[in-house]
């Protein structure tokens, strides 16, 4: 192969590697109208602020990032709890949203709506405008009361692309440890 052929090899692969790039920063949408996040959002962290059962008000936060190659916006997240012998009780009322961490809090997000499901007891936070790529995000649930009883609650947390159609995104589970007696730590 002569020094021509292999610039002209070098140069092709370079631009399929830029169209490749630059489709992979486009949101994936399949032909029934289906919405994909490109890079699923991640679950950073989780934690409470009240670690002692039956403990009265405490706030439930769950830490996402959306990475930069996500493809489209963060709608909707959706934190269920799983099965357990007792449940936080929440009041939806209370939710907050900011950009940020727990201990690095930024601007306030807008709530369209936050619901709960009677049955699954599964809350759905909606953001209004949706939260742009590259964002870390923090969603702060208040709980009225921790549950009854001392041990690990995992909260399942799914993510939501912007769109009429959209597939949500299983991020993992968030687990919050409760302590019997007066233990907090």
């Amino acid at each position: 192969m002569n020094w021509r052929s292999q610039l002209a090899t070098a140069l092709s692969l370079s631009l399929s590697t830029v169209a490749l790039v630059g489709v992979s920063a486009q949101a994936v949408k399949l032909a029934n109208g289906t919405t994909h996040f490109v890079q699923p959002p991640r679950l950073e962290s989780t934690m409470a602020t009240q670690k002692v059962a039956r403990f009265l008000g405490s706030t439930y936060y769950f830490t996402l990032t959306l990475p930069e190659n996500a493809g489209e916006s963060l709608q909707k997240v959706v934190i269920s709890p799983q099965e357990a012998p007792d449940r936080a009780r929440f009041d939806v009322n209370r939710t907050e949203a900011f950009e940020g961490t727990f201990d690095r809090e930024g601007n306030k997000l807008p709530l369209q709506s936050v619901t709960q499901d009677s049955k699954t007891q599964a809350i759905t936070v909606t953001f209004d405008p949706a939260v742009a790529v590259g964002k870390t995000v923090t969603i702060g649930l208040y709980a009225d009361r921790n549950p009854d009883l001392g041990g690990t609650y995992l909260y399942g947390v799914t993510a939501f692309p912007a769109g009429e159609q959209s597939s949500g995104q299983f991020l993992g589970y968030g687990r919050i440890p409760i302590y019997d007696g007066g233990q907090d730590s």
